[in-house]
């Protein structure tokens, strides 16, 4: 938000003033952003090296669970998953109208003005 940002003279108030503007300001910092996305991008390859050898896993199923959250009831898997697909559109859905008001209205975090 408008209230946190990353020591530097380039990522201050005074060089970019609004975070909307950061994408267009701070071009060398977005290449770092797409680099560290694909980096955790490249750590997906070994279930995909699995499923050549005959593992046939299910979407998002990266066989990590090391608090054993994911249930072995079916039932219960089925609502798990549910649960995740509602949340993971209802992110998707905050950020978007986030994005949109402060493109919208010129203001930044809480979007008043």
């Amino acid at each position: 938000p408008e209230f946190v940002r990353i020591p530097g003279e380039q990522f201050s108030f005074d060089a970019v003033p609004k975070v909307i503007d950061a994408h267009d300001a701070l071009p060398d910092s977005m290449q770092q952003i797409i680099l560290w996305i694909s980096l955790i991008e490249a750590m997906s390859f070994p279930a995909y090296a699995g499923m050549s050898q005959g593992y046939d896993r299910r979407p998002g199923d990266f066989s990590f669970d090391p608090l054993g959250f994911y249930p072995s009831d079916p039932e219960k898997q089925k609502k798990m998953q549910l649960a995740e697909l509602k949340n993971g559109r209802l992110a998707m859905i905050a950020i978007g109208g986030m994005v949109a008001g402060a493109s919208v209205t010129g203001h930044g975090f809480p979007y008043l003005p």
